[in-house]
């Protein structure tokens, strides 16, 4: 492999690591509705499972609701069983055509036990990072050892390596960062 095919791949691997924490963090509730909170619920309908995006559309129109409009009325009752089977520990209320979902506010020990699991969420996303990392170091050193680079090829990959490590952990710090911020705002 190359220099730029190695660099390339671990970039790009490190960018999915931040996406994928970024999915995670916006399942996480603050102290508003938001739409995220409902996105990772899967609905048994039509004989399978299905995620609710594709079922309905999720809005927030209120800081304390959520609202879900399924695209077919029939499944209104599938989706509200889904909600209660669901950990999120929402009450849904339908009047036939929408499903209401209230946001209670968070007590101070949800929100510290909120903000634990985005500590987690990031620490996961940063030994995620380290991992490609070590792969893409190894990469590096097999490159050198079947002579497509040279020793210092090899080495200011490894520097550049180095480099992308420290920028997407700091991404990720940042992001756990502003979560925390929100969840812990009254």
């Amino acid at each position: 492999m190359t220099e730029d095919e190695i660099l390339l791949d671990a970039e790009e691997r490190m960018e999915k690591a931040i996406a994928v924490l970024k999915q995670a963090l916006a399942g996480i509730r603050t102290g508003r509705a938001n739409p995220g909170l409902v996105d990772s619920l899967r609905v048994e309908v039509y004989g399978s499972s299905v995620p609710i995006k594709q079922l309905a559309t999720v809005g927030a129109p209120e800081p304390t609701q959520i609202v879900i409009r399924p695209f077919d009325p029939n499944t209104i009752k599938d989706i509200e069983k889904a909600i209660q089977a669901s950990d999120l520990g929402f009450n849904p209320q339908s009047d036939g055509r929408v499903i209401r979902l209230n946001v209670p506010p968070l007590s101070m020990e949800v929100r510290r036990k909120l903000v634990g699991r985005v500590r987690e969420l990031c620490e996961e996303a940063k030994v995620a990072i380290r991992n490609i990392r070590r792969d893409a170091n190894k990469l590096a050193d097999q490159a050198e050892k079947d002579k497509e680079l040279s020793e210092d090829q090899r080495d200011s990959v490894k520097e550049q390596i180095q480099e992308l490590t420290k920028n997407y952990e700091a991404q990720a710090n940042d992001l756990a960062k502003a979560r925390e911020k929100e969840v812990m705002e009254t």
